[in-house]
């Protein structure tokens, strides 16, 4: 599985059989190259904030691949819906959802978003802007930054459920200084426990092969 991270929360995931997008929002819109794309297959988005769903980017995408799914809430499914594009509320095959409650955002803004957690081909999880999950997959997209989270929670979280894997999302308000300290630290941090905390740069893949681990 091969995995990108564009700036705050956007992950594209690539296998052979399929290629998806999760949470295209407005901090991706400059470094996502629409037009460098050659497949995609889904769109995943787990809540309405702009930061997770970025309208623009999604109407882009659709252009370019007019047959790809469009996974989300009903409040986001009844929004493209604004916009002619179809989308839908129910997971498809290789995908399933689990509950992961949007933390309290009070009294920054008043309306608590609709969101779904995403387990992804067995492999991978999405929890969106959420500390409040109790299960993982191997690969866990963990918010590691947020108005309404802690970085502390985040770490506490990630050896509670010990996945494989973390990949860290959410982090667009650190300066890149910090993000490589913070960075490092929970490199150390989850590495003490046996899990791979991955350092991830915009634009720059990774690869995970959960194959070897499972064979052993």
């Amino acid at each position: 599985m091969k995995i990108t991270k564009y700036v705050h929360a956007c992950l594209l995931v690539e296998t052979p059989e399929r290629v998806a997008i999760f949470d295209p929002g407005t901090m991706s819109e400059q470094a996502l190259d629409v037009e460098a794309r050659t497949r995609l297959d889904d769109i995943f988005s787990t809540h309405e904030h702009a930061d997770h769903f970025s309208v623009d980017l999604v109407k882009r995408l659709v252009q370019k691949f007019p047959e790809l799914r469009i996974t989300s809430t009903p409040d986001v499914v009844a929004r493209l819906a604004e916009e002619s594009i179809k989308a839908t509320d129910q997971p498809s095959e290789g995908v399933s959802f689990f509950d992961a409650p949007h933390e309290s955002i009070k009294p920054l803004f008043p309306k608590q978003p609709q969101e779904i957690g995403i387990h992804y081909l067995e492999a991978l999880s999405d929890p969106g802007d959420s500390h409040s999950f109790h299960e993982t997959k191997a690969i866990l997209a963990l918010p590691v930054q947020a108005p309404w989270g802690s970085t502390i929670k985040a770490i506490s979280l990630g050896l509670e459920l010990k996945p494989q894997h973390i990949l860290p999302i959410h982090d667009w308000h650190w300066s890149d200084a910090a993000r490589e300290q913070i960075y490092s630290t929970m490199e150390r941090v989850f590495g003490e426990q046996g899990i791979t905390f991955h350092k991830l740069v915009t634009g720059q893949p990774i690869e995970i092969d959960l194959s070897a681990k499972a064979e052993t």
